[in-house]
């Protein structure tokens, strides 16, 4: 796991406001079957199981990452540290914590979800 200094969490109200701004890149590491049930829109998926940090998109916009409670995310983080690679940012409660917070979702069904 990331050293407290080295990671650095979002609330999912500061993660929704800078996609909005198109600011970042929402990563969500869940597995395949999670993401399929409920998800952020707009976020890619690049799970945990399979993470390559060196697979992840490059450009401008920093890259935040996010699961179902932060756990799996902040792993994702200190894989990205070791691999010397510039992600240390992930969303604080993940996806439990987005839906806590009202913010809505999606299902592969393409309907917004009722957030839980």
């Amino acid at each position: 796991m990331p050293t407290q200094q080295s990671l650095r969490e979002l609330t999912p109200a500061e993660v929704h406001a800078a996609m909005q701004r198109n600011a970042i890149v929402l990563i969500d590491v869940r597995e395949p079957a999670e993401y399929a049930t409920d998800r952020i829109s707009g976020a890619l998926l690049c799970p945990l199981s399979t993470f390559d940090p060196s697979a992840l998109p490059v450009g401008p916009r920093t890259i935040v990452l996010h699961c179902g409670s932060g756990k799996r995310s902040a792993t994702a983080v200190a894989k990205c540290i070791a691999a010397d690679v510039a992600v240390t940012t992930h969303m604080a409660g993940g996806i439990g914590a987005w839906k806590q917070a009202g913010l809505p979702t999606v299902a592969d069904t393409g309907t917004a979800a009722t957030p839980r």
